[in-house]
């Protein structure tokens, strides 16, 4: 077959496809595009001939990693933030089951703004720690496979947050430990625990508590991150970020 009829061939291949999806979502289009360009186009081409069609492939899968780069990078910005979870009822972090006992003790006495002082910290704690998040975030996004890509546009609404947790998940919780652990100490946390304590201890008859402020904050603070990804996650699926760069506008701009 000539070059010039393998050309139409293509063009008129992914016209059709195209043509299809041009009423659809951005991220139905692409999971339509990915299943054509892998299933459709190549077959009608020989392996000498360059691949048209790949050009495509490659476009929308640099698309889509963009997409949820800057996703991403948008919830670690938010949650970084002065009250990006303390402010935040869907991932404030609450005390540990335990010390909320302790604080209806001595809220009893009027002594309840000492554990009201702890939970603030222990948010502002995860705060400090988030940005730490970006990095792991962006490099795991880097590696996605062509094959990961497309059992991420098949999946579940939040299969690309599946990913990026069962990818960063492990590394993630070892670069934030140190940082909320140094973290509970300069913002107080540690003082304002010991001394709500104390102060729990010197009432009577009162049952013994005990926290792991660490354990807690970490995974509470991951537990946020992740539930906001979710939340970019179902957003990127209806729009890619509103297409801010060249390559979202090329790849899944309007028709």
């Amino acid at each position: 077959m000539h070059s010039k009829s393998l050309l139409i061939l293509t063009t008129t291949a992914l016209i059709a496809l195209n043509s299809t999806v041009a009423n659809s979502s951005w991220w139905d289009k692409g999971a339509e595009m990915l299943k054509g360009v892998q299933e459709k186009v190549p077959d009608a081409l020989p392996s000498s001939t360059p691949n048209v069609s790949s050009l495509s492939s490659e476009d929308l899968q640099k698309a889509f990693k963009e997409a949820l780069t800057q996703g991403s990078e948008a919830v670690v910005s938010q949650l970084s933030l002065q009250d990006g979870f303390n402010g935040d009822k869907a991932i404030h972090i609450p005390l540990p089951k335990s010390l909320q006992k302790a604080q209806s003790v001595l809220e009893k006495v009027g002594m309840g703004n000492l554990m009201d002082d702890l939970e603030l910290k222990l948010n502002r704690a995860a705060e400090a720690a988030t940005p730490e998040a970006k990095a792991l975030f962006v490099n795991a996004i880097k590696e996605m496979s062509f094959e990961d890509v497309q059992k991420i546009y098949n999946g579940p609404q939040d299969s690309a947050t599946q990913y990026l947790r069962s990818k960063t998940g492990t590394d993630l919780e070892a670069k934030m430990r140190p940082i909320i652990e140094n973290s509970l100490n300069s913002v107080g946390a540690v003082s304002a625990y010991d001394k709500a304590i104390a102060e729990y201890k010197d009432l009577p008859f009162v049952p013994n508590v005990k926290a792991d402020l660490l354990q807690h904050v970490t995974e509470k603070g991951m537990d946020g991150m992740f539930y906001y990804l979710a939340k970019e996650e179902a957003a990127i699926r209806e729009n890619p970020v509103k297409q801010t760069t060249e390559i979202l506008k090329k790849v899944f701009g309007s028709n």
